[in-house]
């Protein structure tokens, strides 16, 4: 039985995010002995049979649930997805050379800014004029005929757009994919690059996954500092320096989760596709009081933004959220409104205690 103190809530944060509570619970049993080892996970030394087997586990289930190709290599870093706007055009964009960018939010934006400190990031589409508001056709893409890369964000956690397909284009394609990963199937031989974050779906912060073809590390720029090339990284079996033990160990558990409960990846897709459809549709109900930011045809399954008539019936909301135990469902500070971040872990029940907000306060406030 819970104390007080251990009372679950509905997190709708868009990260760190809800881990689902059978992992917790399982890390709660191996905190203070990992494996009979007499140690915690964050304890084992690196080095040790325990953290190979720890992360050869981590990295063969990757592999299975997204059917990654033995011609790609799994990197586990640090830094987030910040230093991977960095890591990028360190490694793959020279001074005299053009990388495509197709700008669909905020952290696309992030990404561009860096990529100029490299090269020349050409902005091959944007949305800022629509306000973000959907991601473009692959018709409307202004791709250059030679290019490092193409770079893209499958899903803008703020303003709530997502690729339902990945563009193409003639340069390798590079994702941000820290908002959407492992929370549907990718055909990763697509792609010379992926990356993600794992706070959102995969684990606690702290982690960066990086999936990235043979090819691609062979096109890595000579004499980068260490700790900023793949190849290293690589090479060192992401060990070039001390991991981020617990959040590669947070990881492992979820893959498993993924796996063993939730039914692999496609059936995780579908789960996540009732979810959002579930609090879309009754949003779009009562499209004379709510208002989602998102184009229809470019709505983010991940990150739902909304907002009521006015910022005081937006704060009035969020208030009444707190009250019943729905907590960070404030959009992102830029940007104001609400924003309910329905990941993987977010149990139904969760986006139907939402939805019952929903019809409760449009009809106190109509």
């Amino acid at each position: 039985m819970r104390t007080p103190e251990a009372r679950r809530v509905f997190n709708f944060c868009a990260g760190p995010a809800a881990i689902a509570e059978s992992v917790l619970e399982e890390a709660r049993a191996d905190m203070l002995s990992y494996r009979g080892s007499g140690m915690s996970v964050m304890e084992i030394s690196h080095r040790s049979a325990l953290a190979d087997d720890l992360f050869e586990e981590a990295e063969a289930n990757l592999r299975r649930l997204l059917g990654v190709p033995k011609n790609y290599r799994v990197l586990f870093l640090q830094g987030g997805g910040s230093q991977q706007f960095s890591m990028v055009p360190m490694n793959f964009l020279r001074s005299d050379e053009s990388a495509e960018y197709i700008l669909t939010g905020h952290w696309g934006a992030k990404a561009i800014g860096q990529a100029g400190l490299e090269g020349t990031p050409h902005v091959a589409w944007s949305g800022e004029e629509e306000r973000f508001v959907r991601v473009p056709e692959n018709a409307e893409l202004d791709l250059l005929e030679r290019s490092a890369y193409t770079y893209f964000t499958s899903n803008e956690t703020i303003q709530g757009v997502q690729f339902d397909a990945e563009p193409t284009g003639l340069s390798p394609l590079v994702c941000d994919a820290s908002s959407d990963f492992l929370s549907r199937p990718v055909e990763i031989d697509r792609f010379g690059l992926l990356y993600a974050c794992a706070q959102k779906n995969a684990g606690p912060s702290g982690l960066t996954v990086v999936i990235i073809s043979d090819e691609m590390l062979d096109r890595t720029k000579p004499n980068l500092h260490r700790m900023f090339d793949y190849r290293e990284h690589a090479a060192a079996g992401s060990r070039l320096n001390t991991p981020p033990m617990f959040s590669v160990y947070l990881f492992l558990l979820i893959t498993r989760w993924i796996e063993q409960d939730m039914g692999g990846l496609s059936a995780l897709a579908v789960h996540n596709q009732a979810k959002a459809d579930t609090l879309y549709a009754r949003l779009d109900r009562q499209s004379d009081f709510y208002t989602t930011h998102a184009k229809p045809t470019s709505r983010s399954i991940m990150n739902v933004t909304f907002r009521t008539p006015s910022a005081e019936l937006d704060a009035e909301f969020l208030a009444a959220a707190k009250r019943r135990d729905l907590t960070h469902l404030a959009g992102h500070r830029s940007v104001g409104g609400m924003r309910a971040s329905i990941y993987n872990a977010m149990p139904v029940a969760g986006v139907e205690a939402l939805c019952e907000l929903l019809d409760e306060f449009r009809d106190a406030h109509q």
